[in-house]
């Protein structure tokens, strides 16, 4: 078995968590300016970015539908 991810998307994806870990302590100050915003920005931005980002068409098809061996 192969992961799929790069290094790219590993990074996209640590940052992102950071991201959401800092956003939920700063909601549990109290603070209800700065949290959506890194909430967001988490969710909708960094967490697609990290799943997208460096896709290799070719080796995703022969993951999903092996080829045929003759």
């Amino acid at each position: 078995m192969r992961f799929v991810f790069g290094k790219l998307n590993t990074i996209l994806m640590v940052i992102a968590i950071i991201v959401t870990v800092i956003g939920y302590l700063i909601m549990g100050t109290g603070d209800n300016t700065i949290s959506p915003i890194l909430l967001v920005i988490a969710y909708a931005i960094l967490f697609p970015a990290a799943i997208i980002t460096g896709a290799d068409k070719s080796t995703s098809e022969e993951t999903i539908i092996p080829k045929k061996r003759k």
